[in-house]
């Protein structure tokens, strides 16, 4: 079974910029978003995934991921989802031994930046980069499937 267990903090500089190692603009949407579960459908530019989420607050949940031809997550982002799609960027950080993913969003989530690691255990320390600010780990506002129905903008 897949699980991810992801911390997320606020950025509050530009001093990640000096560390970038790739970075990739998203669009992504969900199919269904309610009870238990979320399942997206996320393309960059060359892949498209497939995504089911177990529906917790928290840094741990089960997660799946499958690979999708591209026409096909056009068709679903097009045709099938529900609500505005989420649009951003994602740059991906290296900070020691680490790799963090940055979330610059567009649209009506414009201003929103988010970091995100993922971690082998709930419990493994690491350190906090001098650009990451406060943990929203626990906020249910900052998951991208609850800022498609209140965006950043509405806050």
């Amino acid at each position: 079974m897949g699980t991810e267990i992801e911390r997320k903090f606020l950025v509050v500089n530009d001093r990640w910029r000096q560390r970038v190692v790739s970075k990739e603009r998203l669009k992504q949407g969900y199919l269904a978003n309610q009870g238990k579960s979320s399942i997206r459908v996320r393309m960059g530019r060359s892949q498209a995934f497939l995504n089911i989420k177990q529906a917790v607050i928290g840094v741990q949940r089960a997660e799946f991921e499958y690979p999708v031809p591209r026409a096909d997550a056009e068709f679903m982002l097009a045709e099938l989802t529900e609500g505005p799609l989420i649009d951003k960027t994602r740059y991906k950080v290296r900070e020691g031994e680490l790799l963090w993913e940055l979330d610059v969003f567009y649209g009506d989530n414009q201003g929103l930046v988010v970091a995100e690691i993922e971690l082998e255990a709930p419990d493994q320390s690491f350190a906090l980069p001098d650009w990451a600010g406060d943990e929203v780990s626990d906020d249910p506002r900052y998951y991208n499937h609850n800022l498609i129905a209140k965006p950043y903008s509405q806050w």
